[in-house]
């Protein structure tokens, strides 16, 4: 079962991303991928762990306490796995999407946004820091331009 959900899981936030780095500009779009994608993968989450809890197989033997041995051994099962792996994707989708919705709000160019993307589908965290660095930069840039700063 673990590995079938770990699969779809996968297959939905792929989707997801390949709708997000064809058309980050629209709102459709985007909207699509957050309600459908991030939602279904929301919802997978919250499924699997009701599942978690009630102990179905390949469960860790029992909740972990939130120290480094007890994430070790939520992983160390299956279902933890690929419970832990669909919150990344989940949270990584959606941060996917509002770096898209602010580069739109800003009028960034296509090209500038299509590798910060990338970078948050392979190394989220990465691409979110690039992705805030460049649009502090412009913003720095704007209000030297209009006199603000």
């Amino acid at each position: 079962m673990w590995p079938a959900l770990f699969s779809l899981t996968n297959l939905v936030a792929v989707m997801g991303w390949a709708t997000l780095l064809a058309l980050p500009y629209s709102t459709r779009a985007r909207s699509v991928v957050m309600y459908g994608a991030t939602g279904l993968l929301c919802l997978a989450y919250a499924a699997m762990l009701v599942g978690l809890l009630g102990g179905v197989e390949g469960s860790p033997a029992a909740m972990p306490s939130y120290d480094i041995a007890g994430i070790r051994s939520l992983f160390a099962a299956d279902g933890g796995i690929v419970l832990g792996w669909t919150h990344y994707l989940a949270f990584d989708l959606f941060v996917g999407i509002w770096i898209a919705s602010d580069a739109a709000n800003k009028a960034f160019p296509r090209l500038v946004l299509a590798p910060v993307l990338v970078l948050t589908f392979l190394v989220g965290p990465v691409g979110l820091l690039v992705w805030l660095a460049i649009r502090e930069r412009r913003a720095r840039a704007l209000a030297r331009a209009s006199g603000t700063r």
